[in-house]
């Protein structure tokens, strides 16, 4: 092995470690190639490689969760999001990386990125879906850097929603937000804003995402499940 891909290696090994108590994980890498379209590293030049960052399953709610009870006095409308950068960009910074955040413009193709470097294909609820994690997974940012990187995951193969014959998550959305193939958010919230809505989604989590068989072992905790609804109820 040469000394660049040791060093590599090293220096991903390095984050992996620095990310893991956090329940946060390598998802994939992209590295562009020349001509194509990268986000800007600090010194204003291109990335030549971005690694994904983000949960398996609810890999990051105990982490997420115990830092919001050390902070009770924190006013924030996105305290996942202040707690992701503020775990991702101290290990940036050690890293000599740029970090992104799907929160932050400019806006950085995170599911353009995660179907390249993962292979994974968007679900009829327009989350992509893993074929080992379903639809239990998410990206919280991710690592630009000045080098090409090995790779971080796996990369999928076919489609999982191909081998669902009965899709149930078409049939279970209360607010019928499914509709012409597409899912429609603005009927999903107005569903979820209608004061008589108090149980349901809204307690225990998407009805369309639950039905789902793939990934039913990587299925968010409870609690998780009603911080999402709460937020996508907003």
């Amino acid at each position: 092995m040469t000394a660049a891909p040791a060093l590599a290696d090293h220096l991903l090994e390095t984050i992996r470690a620095a990310l893991e108590p956090h329940g946060l994980f390598l998802r994939g890498t992209v590295n562009f190639g020349k001509g194509e379209t990268a986000p800007s590293l600090r010194g204003g030049i291109p990335a030549v490689s971005v690694v994904l960052i983000g949960n398996i399953g609810g890999s990051l709610w105990e982490p997420f969760a115990g830092w919001r009870q050390c902070e009770p006095k924190r006013i924030s409308t996105d305290p996942l999001d202040n707690w992701s950068k503020q775990v991702i960009l101290p290990v940036a910074e050690a890293a000599g990386a740029t970090a992104y955040f799907p929160s932050d413009p400019p806006w950085q193709p995170f599911q353009q990125w995660a179907v390249r470097a993962e292979g994974l294909r968007a679900s009829p609820l327009g989350i992509l879906i893993h074929p080992r994690y379903g639809l239990w997974h998410g990206y919280r940012g991710a690592l630009g850097f000045d080098r090409p990187l090995p790779a971080t995951g796996e990369v999928a193969t076919g489609h999982a929603c191909d081998a669902c014959d009965a899709k149930p998550c078409l049939q279970a959305c209360p607010a019928n937000a499914l509709v012409s193939g597409t899912f429609d958010v603005g009927r999903c919230r107005t569903y979820l804003r209608c004061e008589t809505v108090t149980g349901g989604c809204l307690v225990e989590g998407c009805r369309s995402r639950d039905v789902c068989p793939v990934g039913r072992d990587y299925r968010y905790p409870a609690a998780q499940l009603r911080f999402h609804m709460a937020a996508l109820r907003l």
